[in-house]
């Protein structure tokens, strides 16, 4: 099947999830009705014994929520470490494996979707998430953080603390894209999809994955900290990009080596450390699970990099420092949808696994597929989000050393990760291809031929990273 069928195909089953998405609500509503008919209807049999026994005792009310000034001091910690990780962590590994002339371009894109798109969480991204809902989208019952003070609590942390910690999942999710287009498009183009890819497919996403309400969350899928929401979601959306942006000039015909291996590796260990707050922050506390996820951090992205580069040994027959960076970003996406959910024996597993297949992501497959994917977003994120996301059904497992109940079971659990999975493909595919479609007809997605030639540094931005 062409390419361009697949899309088609993506698009018309995308539409149809959106209208099924925001009528659901409705939908749930009418259905409501006629199921709740038949228990008024109900027989009840009461026995002598039951007449005579005394009349229970009202319900305690549950326990109000109280300030934990350890799980703040945590949380306001690990919302630090996030921003560390993608600025300028990101931003420097991204910036690192372009070319000289667009570095700054790179640093720029990263760094203004991060000051927009956290802003934008506060106005209305985290109501449309957290507040309430249907199986797809929340409500605007906390438009402008309406109803939120200082002393208003989320769980043990003031409800301040946890928007500004998940406002910077949402804007690291929106930068990751941007490697996959780099070097070629419009700044303001850039900015224009990452607003609009963020309120149409994160929001959704993040709802239905995270919210009580939201449809993945009340089937059960397992994703602690992202890898359906943030990396398969960023994958794809970039994968997308990839074909709608085209390839750069001279993409297959000229070498486009990465211009500063030393930023990447800075950029990937600032990653490294940022990802503990990503990873042990989604613990929401200062408690076991956060210890779990913390040590699972290590050890899977120290896997991960062990697998990729002996993989590489084999078939390069050299381990390169790039090959160690990337794999250490591939141990820490897959780890992420597990990372409270597995132990650390699983952990190492998933790692190895993770990081094996995420070469073949970046080689093989982005072959296969022939898209500039210019820094392997959807090779790395969406290949190692994809493969955590169902290697968590399994090694969450008790028999593996995971947190599942003494009932879990792998094969139920299996499919409802890859149902969330899938969902998330499909979904940020069409999003992003209608919304690349649009900001295309409006202001353009690709720079002129000239200013690619150039560098976006200088015909973007009027100054350039490096002087000689």
């Amino acid at each position: 099947m062409s390419m361009k069928k697949m899309f088609t195909s993506a698009l018309a089953t995308g539409a149809l999830l959106l209208a099924v998405g925001f009528s659901a609500p409705a939908m749930a509503e009418d259905a409501a009705a006629p199921a709740a008919a038949p228990a008024a209807e109900a027989v009840v049999v009461v026995t002598e014994a039951q007449v005579a026994a005394p009349a229970e005792a009202p319900a305690a009310p549950a326990p109000e929520a109280v300030l934990n000034t350890g799980d703040t001091a945590w949380m306001l910690t690990s919302t630090m470490l996030v921003i560390l990780m993608t600025i300028p962590g990101l931003a420097l590994f991204y910036g690192g494996l372009g070319r000289s002339k667009n570095m700054l371009s790179v640093l720029m894109q990263v760094f203004v979707i991060f000051s927009t798109i956290t802003v934008l969480w506060c106005l209305y991204g985290y109501s449309l998430v957290f507040a309430d809902g249907g199986s797809f989208v929340g409500t605007f019952g906390k438009l402008f953080l309406n109803g939120i003070k200082p002393d208003t609590l989320s769980g043990t942390i003031p409800e301040y603390v946890f928007v500004a910690f998940q406002s910077t999942f949402a804007a690291i999710t929106c930068a990751l894209v941007v490697g996959a287009f780099a070097e070629r498009m419009k700044f303001a183009a850039v900015l224009a999809f990452s607003i609009l890819w963020f309120t149409f497919s994160y929001i959704p996403v993040a709802h239905m994955v995270w919210a009580p309400t939201g449809l993945l969350f009340g089937d059960g899928a397992l994703d602690f900290a992202g890898g359906t929401v943030v990396h398969i979601n960023a994958g794809v959306a970039g994968l997308v990009g990839a074909y709608m942006v085209g390839k750069r000039i001279g993409f297959g015909k000229e070498a486009m080596p990465p211009h500063s291996l030393t930023l990447t590796m800075v950029g990937a260990s600032l990653l490294w450390v940022g990802w503990f707050g990503f990873n042990a922050g989604s613990a929401l506390g200062a408690n076991p699970i956060a210890g779990l996820a913390f040590i699972n951090t290590i050890l899977a992205t120290g896997a991960a990099t062990l697998a990729w580069i002996t993989t590489e040994s084999m078939l390069k027959g050299k381990a390169s420092m790039l090959g160690a960076a990337s794999g250490a970003v591939a141990g820490l996406v897959g780890i992420t949808p597990a990372a409270g959910f597995v132990g650390p024996m699983g952990s190492i597993v998933l790692g190895l696994i993770v990081g094996a297949v995420c070469v073949w992501g970046v080689s093989g497959l982005k072959r296969l597929l022939g898209a500039d994917d210019a820094f392997d977003v959807f090779g790395v994120h969406g290949v190692g989000g994809i493969v955590g996301a169902i290697l968590t059904g399994v090694l969450a497992a008790p028999s593996f050393g995971g947190t599942g109940a003494a009932d879990f079971s792998i094969a139920h659990q299996v499919m409802v990760q890859f149902k969330a999975v899938l969902i998330t493909v499909v979904w940020t595919a069409v999003v992003a291809f209608i919304i690349y479609k649009l900001v295309d007809l409006v202001i353009g997605l690709r720079v002129s031929d000239e200013a690619e030639r150039e560098g976006l540094d200088i015909t973007s931005h009027g100054e350039t990273a490096y002087h000689s």
